[in-house]
């Protein structure tokens, strides 16, 4: 594919490491050649770089396999998957998992990505089901102020929710922003 054609979450090859796209910018410069600057994250590593390339300099995509799974238990740093397929058993640390595990509730499905046979991170669903384990009470009479409020829960994790919620309810978080969506059925 052309430079001009990466995006933002894209896995591409780069000094034939898969690395993984986080920021880019399209770039034309007076009367000079346009480029693109991106800022890439080695998948292997961890290490983050800034890279500018030609924008008809062709990148090669990094190919991921995507495994469906089952989230198992967790066991200090470790956390457990199962395939739903062959029943297989993978574990992952918090340094791959990243903000995702504070989003991770035994039995729930997921996609983790396999780079090579090894595992190099997890694709969440658009969105999860939580508990609201903590937050404060809501106050009577206060209908004039619709301002958000802190909400612990089940998994760790605190979310701005709107002021009716309360401690026990079920509701929808978006894993990637890290907030409320809406009430759970």
């Amino acid at each position: 594919m052309n430079a001009n054609d990466i995006r933002r979450g894209m896995l591409i090859m780069y000094n034939n490491t898969p690395h993984r796209v986080l920021d880019f910018q399209h770039r034309t410069p007076g009367n000079l050649r346009a480029f693109v600057q991106a800022k890439l994250r080695n998948i292997k590593t961890g290490s983050s770089t800034e890279v500018r390339f030609s924008s008809t300099e062709n990148i090669e995509r990094a190919i991921l396999e995507e495994v469906e799974m089952e989230y198992l238990y967790s066991d200090g740093d470790q956390f457990h998957f199962m395939n739903t397929e062959t029943y297989e058993q993978t574990a992952l640390d918090r340094e791959t998992l990243g903000d995702a595990m504070s989003y991770l509730v035994e039995g729930a499905k997921i996609k983790v990505e396999f780079f090579e046979g090894a595992p190099m991170g997890v694709e969440l669903p658009a969105s999860v089901e939580l508990t609201v384990v903590e937050t404060s009470p809501e106050l009577k009479g206060a209908t004039a102020s619709n301002s958000p409020k802190p909400a612990k829960l089940n998994t760790g994790v605190t979310v701005q929710v709107p002021p009716f919620i309360k401690e026990g309810d079920r509701i929808r978080v978006d894993p990637t922003k890290g907030v409320y969506l809406e009430r759970a059925k």
